[in-house]
């Protein structure tokens, strides 16, 4: 009752703190992990631990406290007997820790192959509708069989270094059990033993061996539960974000004016170093300026985003707000001064009422029917039998991409931010989505300072200032009427490009 106690206690703290450590991560640690990966060591490896501790190291203590006594109980019988008895022990610790470390790499390898497992699990749920799309099921299938059997594969392997090691230790305890028997019986004939003392001796041997034997399987356990959760302890071991989780009065206070700043910035991806995205990025934006960013894909754009989000920091240069260093803000009190709509919206699986309020924790039914009103959301919610309580599936399958997207707007205006950031929001709706979506993004922008990230141009000619970024560098910049008279230009391009394309589309529709 004792080691349960301690180790659900203990389990509940390791997942709590790995969860804790997991959600603080920066967006360098899980650009180069997956999903299933993660959620693989904070339930199969923290599992494991479970009967190691609950059972095993209680059976481990019990066996070794027999040893203790049994060794003790044979030095008062025959201290010599005792003294040949124990030669045999540093041998058998010797082999005992050379076959703990075969059995704690192949532990670890088996919990890296299921956590490769559950990945293809996790990707495959995620992504079914495209797997069903391109009739991939058997590639799934095969995929997942493959990966299964190598699991299979390396548990076999441990096992057999298990049975190799308990063979050994039997044997040897048999063996130094007839040994010491021997050895009795000479003294026995020399008179330097009586026969109750050698009964006595074999009798606390053998239990003493017994436990011996019982001790080595429950330390090759051990071994393996310790080889399966390193992972967990190189996650806890790991360096968070600068957050602060405690959402101090300060921090929620703080409420920035809007004015950004990008000065001779330098960026690359962490995974591609050899390539510069950023290359002495510089532009200014004031307090309550709607500014639009275009140009060609692989621009920059999107990390620009990333950049105000402090995802990641600039390799070089400095990014400023309202004047000031963004390093020398907290990561949390920044990120409460702005909101994104990004393109492709994630909804938890809850209610339409609980994605709108993740903008504001704790706001009222008031505030979330108000929100959602700005939103352009609130007619389509109510049409729905259980209105703000309707469940959205996993990933908000169960709305339409417009409805989806008014809801992430509903959750920034929720949000109240000084600085807002719109990644193509509207540029996977149809026309009448898009109208809505527009509308309510308009509503959204009023009197804060807004970047827009676009690709139709159609969209952004009421912004106060466009840029235009190519290789990493903003090469025009202007309004939608200035930038279209350099004929030039890249935006004339783009421009041309794209009314161009929907004329031969209209043309085309007319013909049909």
């Amino acid at each position: 009752m004792l080691f349960v106690n301690v180790t659900e206690d203990m389990l509940a703290d390791i997942r709590k703190e790995s969860y804790n450590k997991l959600v603080q991560m920066p967006m360098t640690f899980f650009s180069s992990r997956r999903v299933g990966e993660l959620t693989s060591r904070l339930s199969a490896d923290i599992s494991q631990l479970q009967d190691t501790f609950t059972t095993t190291i209680a059976e481990f203590l019990r066996q070794f406290i027999i040893i203790i006594g049994g060794i003790a109980a044979l030095a008062w019988f025959s201290p010599q007997l005792c003294l040949v008895m124990m030669g045999t022990i540093p041998v058998l610790a010797v082999i005992t820790i050379i076959f703990g470390r075969f059995i704690r790499k192949t532990a670890k390898q088996v919990q890296d192959k299921i956590a490769e497992s559950s990945t293809i699990v996790e990707e495959t749920m995620q992504g079914i509708a495209s797997v069903k799309a391109f009739a991939n099921e058997a590639y799934e299938i095969l995929r997942y069989n493959k990966a299964t059997n190598s699991v299979a594969s390396l548990a076999k392997k441990g096992g057999m270094y298990r049975g190799a090691f308990a063979s050994f230790i039997i044997v040897g305890l048999f063996g130094g059990i007839v040994f010491i028997i021997w050895w009795a019986t000479t003294l026995l004939a020399k008179g330097e033993l009586q026969v109750g003392e050698m009964i006595g001796f074999m009798f606390i041997t053998i239990m003493v061996g017994a436990s011996f034997g019982g001790i080595a399987e429950l330390y090759a356990q051990i071994q393996k539960a310790l080889g399966s959760t390193e992972r967990i302890m190189d996650l806890l071991e790991e360096q968070p974000e600068a957050l602060d989780i405690s959402y101090s009065s300060a921090d929620e206070k703080l409420k920035l004016q809007g004015e950004i700043g990008f000065n001779n910035v330098h960026f690359n991806y962490p995974s591609r170093p050899e390539t510069e995205i950023l290359q002495g990025l510089s532009f200014a934006v004031k307090t309550g300026e709607k500014i639009a960013i275009v140009g060609p894909s692989g621009a920059g754009k999107s990390t620009i985003i990333q950049l105000l989000m402090r995802f990641y920091n600039p390799n070089a240069g400095t990014i400023t707000f309202d004047g000031k260093d963004a390093l020398e803000y907290s990561l949390t009190s920044l990120r409460n001064n702005i909101a994104i709509v990004p393109q492709d919206v994630l909804l938890f699986g809850g209610s339409i009422k609980e994605n709108i309020a993740y903008g504001k924790p704790g706001a009222t039914d008031e505030e979330i029917v108000e929100a959602a009103k700005k939103a352009n959301a609130h007619s389509f919610i109510t049409g729905f039998t259980e209105g703000y309580e309707t469940i959205v599936g996993d990933r908000g399958t169960q709305l339409s991409g417009g409805q989806r997207q008014r809801i992430a707007i509903a959750r920034a205006v929720l949000k109240n931010p000084a600085i807002l950031l719109l990644d193509e929001a509207t540029s996977s709706l149809d026309s009448e989505s898009e109208k809505l979506v527009q509308e309510a993004l308009d509503k959204l922008m009023l009197g804060r300072t807004s970047v827009i990230i676009a690709h139709r141009l159609s969209t952004i000619r009421d912004a106060d200032r466009i840029l235009v970024v190519d290789k990493g560098r903003i090469v025009e910049s202007g309004s939608h009427e200035e930038l279209i008279r350099n004929t030039e230009g890249i935006y004339y391009n783009l421009s041309k490009l794209q009314f161009e394309l929907t004329d031969n589309a209209k043309k085309e529709f007319l013909e049909n």
